[in-house]
């Protein structure tokens, strides 16, 4: 949303930091436990469009050892003449999962219980203030530390979450990890709603409900729409979602079309369609 009630300088639109630092491990150590307790055809069920639940295994093994080798471009390569930045990743993600097509399960576990300790120990002393990584999803390059830090969480939650739905399981119902994870993922509602025009002062209220939910308030101000502002007590609008909706259409687990059909809307209704675009991954 454009505009602004005063400006909102740096990164402060973004809200209040996250620390998802204390995470990783806990995360690391359910994900070893959910590929461990796998049978062997679990391995060959589809987990995403393209890719088994090995491969995506695989792909974590990438997303873990990338961040551990961040040199410019890192294990990914170079960006190619006229590539797109969604071309890339794509390209490259591909080419690590072919590289790891042939290793069996338990190398791969063992590999990602090396890389996913070491990652967790990195990310442990992590300078939530330091210039980071842009993420495209939240309009924000740089991003502040504490947000690329949040966004690499989020990543490996929703892979573990992938594994599981493949394999016959419900998204893990942990609260703590659940509730950084949408939080994280709803700092994209700046950028979700920048071409939505509004008044200066309009407020978008979202709320996530159960135990790992939460609510927040998205201001058109004079440069940007900012999560910053004090919520008011009538928003202009409001979604109200159950936190598996919410989680699943940040990630496009479904579309908005079946968010909208889910979610109670209030107010004006064309602020809340907006709303239900939001993305939180590169799609």
């Amino acid at each position: 949303m454009s505009p602004e009630s005063h400006s909102v300088s740096g990164t402060s639109w973004l809200g209040d930091p996250i620390d998802a630092r204390p995470l990783f491990s806990s995360e690391l150590a359910a994900l070893l436990d959910t590929l461990r307790d796998l049978r062997p055809s679990d391995w060959r069920k589809t987990a995403l469009p393209r890719w088994t639940v090995h491969d995506l295994a695989a792909h974590i093994l990438g997303d873990y050892c990338g961040p551990l080798s961040r040199t410019p471009g890192g294990y990914r390569g170079a960006i190619t003449p006229g590539e797109t930045l969604k071309a890339f990743i794509h390209r490259t993600n591909q080419e690590w999962v072919d590289l790891h097509a042939d290793d069996t399960p338990a190398s791969l576990v063992d590999a990602l219980e090396v890389a996913g300790t070491q990652l967790a120990d990195r990310f442990a002393t992590a300078d939530l203030e330091a210039p980071s990584l842009g993420v495209s999803w939240a309009g924000a390059d740089p991003a502040p530390g504490w947000l690329d830090t949040a966004r690499e969480f989020t990543e490996y939650w929703t892979h573990r979450q992938q594994i599981r739905h493949a394999t016959g399981r419900a998204t893990d119902p942990e609260p703590h990890a659940l509730a950084t994870v949408l939080d994280t993922f709803m700092r994209a509602l700046p950028h979700t709603l920048r071409h939505t025009a509004a008044p200066v002062g309009t407020q978008i209220e979202v709320i996530a409900e159960g135990p790992a939910g939460g609510k927040w308030t998205a201001t058109a101000t004079t440069n940007r729409c900012s999560l910053a502002e004090p919520p008011s007590d009538r928003p202009t609008a409001s979604v109200t979602l159950d936190t598996e909706t919410a989680w699943r259409l940040c990630t496009r687990g479904i579309d908005p079309t079946t968010a909208l059909a889910r979610a109670r809307l209030q107010g004006e209704r064309r602020l809340a369609e907006a709303v239900c675009q939001i993305v939180s991954i590169i799609h």
